[in-house]
Formats: structure tokens, C-alpha cells, sequence
């Protein structure tokens, strides 16, 4: 089997069967490369020591931050917000070779290139508002009353920025100049912890919780910077969408009480999901692991 572009996300290793499943992670080719599209941990040391032990085995680990990694909590010693709390684990990512969205974007060479991997750390501006609203405020209003509100209020600080609108702006402005200045020859892979487009999120069982998973700023990146696929997380939903004849798959483990029943329901284990394969796009269907609805909203 050729080396292969793979990627997770979601794998929250603070519950012992996703950090059982987790260690099982072995590329099939010491070539194989492996995304790791965000929400690995809470806990700074956590989400090092799974990328460590991944970037032992991979050929390249590339990193993206997910809301989770972002959450100041009280019984992580490491206490940075914000920012700061983005820019410490950049800077341990780079001790252990782990590329970044800070990082040089890398060429993908293997089988499928060759093809610039975009990393890219965006976050969200309340932009995706729910049926009827037309402002954030009364969307978050909408959010609030339905009693759908992301933990991210309470636990993702944006200083130094005034708030997290204002940090997604900047990430934005950030990430559109990075990518004015790769290849244009060349075509992309797109990597983001939050869905790119609004598309993924027409599944929510609780729709009000799109408030926190994306901006309609990248609404039509993956035509502008030629994406051949874009990868995501966030959702919990893992499965493979086309719009616009590119290819959005959502590389999500998500948490035991999602993926189990899934395995029941489909008859089909989460290994087969994990990793997704990105590259040499797979022959035939593609393996989907999650029903049109998700259980509940990822927090």
C-alpha cells in the first residue's frame, strides 16, 4: 500500500475508550502523513503527549487547534488564555515536529500530489445565524432560549482580543494572505478544526448550535485556493459531503456515547473510520459512520 495524506479529529483522549482507540493509531506506510484536525484535549499536557506519541510514528503530523484546546480550566496547571494559550502550544507543537498553522504550509508529494496542506486556525463569529435571526445578538438570544449554548462562552477566553468575533477576524485576514502566497499551480488541502462552510451544519438536531462552528468569511475558499478536499471536525458527524465538486470529510471521532451506538447501528466499527484517508482520494463509496442527524451538539 503507497503512503497515504490521513486525518482525525475530535479524539478527545480524556475518556479512556477514545484514548485506548487513540494509541492504536500505526500509519500502514512509514510514509503516511496524519492530520489532526483539533479537540485532542483539554489539558495542555494531554494534547502534547498524543501528539508526541503520534509524531513518533507518523512520517508528519500536522496540528490544528480545535475549541476544546482553547479552554482555560481550572485543573489544567497551564492557565494562559487566549492567545497566548494558542501561541504556547504552537511553540511545543515545533519541539516535537509537529507542524502548525504558523508553520510553512507543506507539499504533499505521495500518491494524489502534489498538493500544498493548508493548516489553518479560524475559529468562528456567530455568523451562521439561526432560522429568523438576522443579527448575533438575537441569534445568541435564539441560542439561549432553546437552552443550546457551547461551553466555549464560559471556558474559550479571546484576549488579548475584545472578543471572539474580533480573534476570527484576525485569523481570517491572517489565513487570506497565507494563502494568496502559495503555488497557484498547485492544489490544496484544506485544514480546519470548524467546517468551512455552512453546508455540515444543516444536520444539527439543535440548529441554533451553528452560533459556534464557522464564519460565512470562508464560505467560498475551497473554490478560491482550489481545494481538492477540505477536512474538519467539530461536528461529531463523520462523513464525506461534495460542494462545489470538492470534497468536505469530516474526520470526527466525537465521544463514546456518539460513536458506540453508531457501531451498533451501522454495524460498522469506528476503527474503519480512523483514520480518514485524504489522499489518494479512497476507489468506491466511501465508508459514512453517522446517521443525517447528530445525537446532540458537540460542546
Amino acid at each position: 500500500m503507497p503512503a497515504r495524506l490521513l486525518a482525525v479529529s475530535d479524539l478527545h483522549v480524556r475518556y479512556p475508550e477514545n484514548r485506548s482507540l487513540t494509541e492504536d493509531l500505526h500509519p500502514t506506510d512509514p510514509g503516511d502523513w496524519l492530520i489532526v484536525a483539533g479537540d485532542v484535549a483539554e489539558r495542555v499536557d494531554d494534547t502534547l503527549g498524543t501528539l508526541a506519541v503520534l509524531a513518533q510514528r507518523f512520517a508528519q503530523v500536522i496540528w490544528v487547534p480545535g475549541n476544546h484546546e482553547l479552554w482555560t480550566r481550572t485543573k489544567d496547571p497551564v492557565d494562559l488564555r487566549g492567545e497566548h494559550r494558542y501561541r504556547h502550544l504552537v511553540e511545543r507543537c515545533r519541539k516535537l515536529a509537529v507542524l502548525t498553522p504558523e508553520d510553512p504550509f507543506p507539499i504533499w508529494r505521495g500518491e494524489g500530489g502534489p498538493v500544498t496542506v493548508a493548516p489553518l486556525f479560524l475559529l468562528y463569529d456567530y455568523s451562521f445565524l439561526p432560522e429568523g435571526a438576522t443579527t448575533v445578538a438575537e441569534g445568541l438570544e435564539a441560542a439561549y432560549k432553546a437552552g443550546v449554548v457551547c461551553t466555549d462562552e464560559h471556558l474559550l477566553h479571546p484576549d488579548p482580543y475584545p472578543s471572539r468575533e474580533a480573534w476570527c477576524a484576525a485569523r481570517v485576514e491572517y489565513s487570506e494572505k497565507r494563502l494568496a502566497e502559495i503555488d497557484p499551480e498547485l492544489p490544496t488541502v484544506l485544514v480546519n478544526h470548524w467546517p468551512m462552510t455552512r453546508l455540515p451544519t444543516g444536520v444539527l438536531r439543535y440548529p441554533e448550535f451553528a452560533l459556534w462552528c464557522g464564519t460565512t468569511a470562508t464560505a467560498d475558499w475551497h473554490v478560491r485556493y482550489r481545494a481538492s478536499t477540505v477536512v474538519y471536525g467539530h461536528l461529531h458527524i463523520p462523513r464525506v459531503l461534495h460542494e462545489d465538486g470538492v470534497r468536505f470529510v469530516e474526520a470526527s471521532l466525537g465521544y463514546p456515547r456518539e460513536w458506540k451506538p453508531r457501531e451498533e447501528r451501522y454495524g460498522m466499527p469506528v476503527t474503519d473510520l480512523l483514520p480518514r484517508q485524504i489522499l489518494p482520494v479512497p476507489e468506491g463509496p466511501e465508508p459514512y459512520a453517522a446517521p443525517a442527524r447528530s445525537a446532540e451538539p458537540a460542546t
